[in-house]
């Protein structure tokens, strides 16, 4: 029988706060379980192992995600959009390090098509990127190049690599401009 207030939703949240303190790869089932006062074993009624419980953090915190991203980029369009987007998906990661780190986790193909929020990550990307006039198959290029350069910026900006005295916040912003160029400029049917 399950324990009186526990629930999937708590014991995730619980795990997103958990993995922002500890970090991502941290977080276990006997912490969640010591941080409810409860056994392991409570928490299996609630979540199947570990991987289910990294899967749902992972999903919640995209969600989270793309409510920000969303909410960032909401009537803009073009290098306004783009900017946007990048500002909200830079403060994300970086305010929320063990979150961010789930949203990178790769995720069942099969259980990914039923997700909301990555339904709407798609949408709301592929979106900022078709107003460019991008297609397929240079779409999904455009996105890769985006969310490699988000990350890494972000995964160097959090380990503190960045020693050079220029501001890091002027870098960032460079950066956006040129992807900004890259994206208005992009090679057309160059692809195979």
């Amino acid at each position: 029988m399950p324990r009186a207030g526990l629930s999937a939703d708590r014991i995730v949240a619980a795990a997103a706060d958990l993995a922002d303190e500890v970090g991502f790869e941290n977080v276990s089932l006997s912490a969640l379980a010591r941080h409810f006062g409860v056994r392991d074993a409570s928490l299996y009624s609630h979540v199947r192992n570990l991987q289910d419980l990294r899967t749902r953090l992972a999903l919640h915190a995209g969600g989270e995600m793309i409510d920000r991203i969303a909410a960032a980029v909401d009537g803009a369009a073009g290098k306004r959009a783009l900017t946007a987007f990048a500002g909200a998906y830079r403060e994300y990661a970086l305010s929320h390090p063990g979150r961010y780190a789930a949203t990178q986790i790769r995720i069942d193909q099969a259980l990914a098509a039923d997700a909301p929020a990555l339904r709407r990550t798609a949408e709301i990307t592929c979106g900022l990127l078709r107003a460019y006039g991008l297609r397929e198959p240079e779409l999904t290029d455009a996105v890769r190049l985006l969310r490699s350069t988000f990350h890494g910026f972000c995964a160097l900006e959090a380990a503190g690599a960045f020693g050079a005295p220029r501001e890091v916040q002027v870098s960032w912003d460079r950066a956006v401009d040129a992807l900004h160029a890259a994206l208005v400029h992009w090679p057309r049917g160059s692809g195979r």
